[in-house]
């Protein structure tokens, strides 16, 4: 990643995790809402702890790791959220936000991983 991009997608995972904790705060007390939020909760505040460890990565191959492994506690958070959305359980604007901002960081990691792989493949030969 460049210079610029960093600051911005680890400010961003870092908002996205201070809003997820603030809609699982707002979720009703009904069993299986808590037991979805507590899911979302989970894999929506590891994406920025994940980012944090990919820049502290001693190579590009363990970047790559764990950077791949940020995206998919983001996949499944946004499928809890679908679950908590589609399950009617809790009408909240916020989810459907939350969705959309978890599509555009998946589609900038993925677009960052991409990358890197690439400029892997360029030096090896």
């Amino acid at each position: 990643m460049n210079d610029e991009q960093p600051r911005d997608i680890f400010k961003r995972a870092k908002e996205f995790a201070l809003r997820i904790i603030k809609l699982y705060c707002s979720l009703p007390n009904h069993k299986a809402v808590q037991v979805m939020g507590g899911q979302f909760l989970r894999s929506g505040t590891s994406l920025g702890a994940h980012l944090r460890e990919a820049r502290r990565g001693r190579s590009k191959a363990e970047y790559i790791s764990k950077v791949q492994l940020g995206l998919q506690e983001l996949d499944e958070c946004q499928y809890w959220l679908e679950l908590l959305k589609e399950s009617r359980l809790v009408i909240n604007r916020e989810i459907d936000l939350l969705i959309k901002e978890s599509d555009e960081l998946i589609a900038i990691l993925t677009t960052c991983v991409k990358k890197e792989k690439a400029g892997r493949q360029t030096s090896r030969r």
